[in-house]
């Protein structure tokens, strides 16, 4: 039984750590650029973009589709470099260990 309470002490410790780190990075930001910098795209740790920045040179009537392209690579971008921070976050609690959920 006394190894049970320990087990339960862990849990609820790592449970209290992982909302910690889940607060922290919904205030940490990264940053992602398309087409030179001509769009930029701001995401937080929780996967939501916060700002797009669009260059006036890259606005061309007669091209959308290229603008679309451009905001949908530096979109992409983000959400994975968002992703990527998450996972090193959360592996630095878990000690590396994959747990099905944390990340």
């Amino acid at each position: 039984m006394k190894g049970m309470g320990k087990m339960l002490k862990q849990a609820q410790k790592l449970q209290t750590d992982m909302l910690k780190i889940q607060q922290e990075l919904a205030e940490k930001t990264i940053e992602a650029t398309a087409g030179g910098g001509m769009v930029k795209i701001v995401a937080n740790g929780k996967q939501q973009v916060l700002s797009i920045s669009i260059e006036k040179e890259v606005v061309d009537p007669e091209d959308v589709e290229m603008l679309q392209d451009l905001i949908l690579a530096a979109v992409n971008e983000a959400l994975t470099k968002s992703q990527e921070m998450v996972s090193a976050e959360m592996s630095k609690l878990t000690g590396g260990l994959n747990i099905p959920g944390l990340t």
